[in-house]
């Protein structure tokens, strides 16, 4: 998920900005002064999920395209709306500022909002290259400040449970995961990447893939060391559109990466029905079956019983955990805690805090480092298939 603001690096230094009345609530020091860099779509489930975490209010957006910037302050009812971020950050003094750019744009914008005296949570993918997060990590770190970023899906209720799981040290050693992300190409983002050869994803390093790893990998950093050696397989399954740009982009994408005992599969596709949005962890006690669509857990089954008799009991077993799935669902669906980004509004209440001082950062530097670390690996290993050369693992160190 990202922004539809232009793909230029850095905003435009054009003076055009309506900057709110001084501070949201003055009285209440709990309630963070937040701005919005970039709105594009993505910007629409930042100012609902800030304004649902109840610990912040928009008191500004920005984007280079006045027009951008003007209907989403209209439509949600944000009072300052800007082209100039530079301008924004003076004039609004945010605590805060979310960054919902296109990630060529990410590193300058960073250190801007850090200069300013702003935390500051970022739309994924985090930078263009490890070398840029590692600089954008090391501003953050100058500056005082929390940097964040959008890796939303660890905190959907089964990512919730898997991380209880591991805390309880139920599933002991983790042996390998197996992580599988599905693309529509047919839908609204997809649409405007395959309909638009000057989209900014066709830039990307990694095109497609660069916009969607974060994603895969995010949920499995956690169990990943840093020496990691990556085998890669990319292609491309569609048909040819006539444009040499978007014809360029594989769709298909499968991997392996191995950090010492621990191996990961995963599997980025285009054309995979359903689309697919899952994640298997094996451990040595136990195996879980996640699935971030429909928001399940799941114990793998046991065949525990001898004979053949014993093969009826697992699917019973299975059918009872998905059941209990179902009515948890439900009763988050009750408590209104069933929204498409509810993931966005906990992964948010926790980066604030951590802002606050009330509780660490949600997602430590060095997992977040590991994800960029991985999709350059990714990418390099892409080209070389491109380029024709052997398939041999690469190797990364931090």
């Amino acid at each position: 998920m990202t922004s539809g603001a232009k793909p230029d690096p850095e905003p435009t230094t054009e003076s055009h900005g309506r900057s709110p009345s001084g501070p949201s609530n003055p009285k209440d020091p709990q309630v963070l002064k937040i701005a919005i860099i970039g709105c594009g779509k993505i910007a629409d489930g930042h100012v609902e999920q800030i304004r649902a975490t109840g610990r912040g209010e928009v008191v500004a957006v920005c984007d280079r395209e006045p027009l951008m910037a003007e209907q989403l302050a209209v439509r949600l009812g944000i009072p300052g709306q800007y082209t100039d971020a530079a301008q924004m950050l003076a004039e609004c003094r945010p605590d805060v500022v979310h960054i919902a750019t296109p990630p060529d744009s990410h590193r300058f914008l960073a250190e801007l909002c850090f200069a300013a005296g702003c935390h500051v949570f970022m739309e994924k993918p985090f930078a263009l290259t490890e070398a840029q997060s590692r600089e954008i990590v090391v501003l953050a770190e100058r500056a005082g400040k929390q940097v964040g970023v959008n890796y939303l899906y660890n905190y959907e209720p089964p990512g919730l449970e898997l991380e209880q799981w591991v805390a309880g040290g139920k599933l002991g050693e983790i042996v390998h995961l197996d992580t599988s992300y599905g693309y529509n190409l047919a839908g609204d983002y997809g649409l405007a990447v395959m309909s638009d050869p000057n989209h900014w994803v066709h830039r990307l390093p990694g095109k497609l893939f660069h916009n969607v790893l974060d994603h895969v990998l995010a949920k499995v950093v956690p169990f990943l060391g840093d020496e990691i050696e990556t085998r890669v397989l990319a292609f491309r399954r569609r048909g040819l559109t006539g444009s040499a740009i978007v014809d360029a982009m594989p769709d298909e994408l499968r991997f392996v990466l191995r950090s010492g005992h621990v191996t990961v599969t995963g599997n980025v596709s285009a054309h995979g029905r359903p689309v697919q949005h899952q994640l298997r962890v094996i451990g040595t006690q136990e195996s879980l079956e996640l699935d971030y669509t429909a928001r399940t857990l799941v114990r793998t089954a046991r065949w525990a019983q001898p004979s053949a008799l014993g093969r009826l009991f697992p699917a019973w077993v299975q059918a009872k955990q998905f059941a209990g799935n179902g009515w948890r669902n439900l009763g988050r669906f009750r408590r209104h805690e069933y929204h498409y980004f509810q993931c966005m509004r906990e992964l948010l209440t926790r980066f604030y805090d951590a802002v606050e001082a009330k509780g660490p950062p949600p997602l430590p530097t060095a997992q977040i480092l590991r994800v960029t670390r991985i999709i350059d690996q990714i990418v390099a290993g892409i080209a070389a298939q491109e380029a024709g050369q052997n398939a041999a693992p690469t190797e990364a160190h931090a």
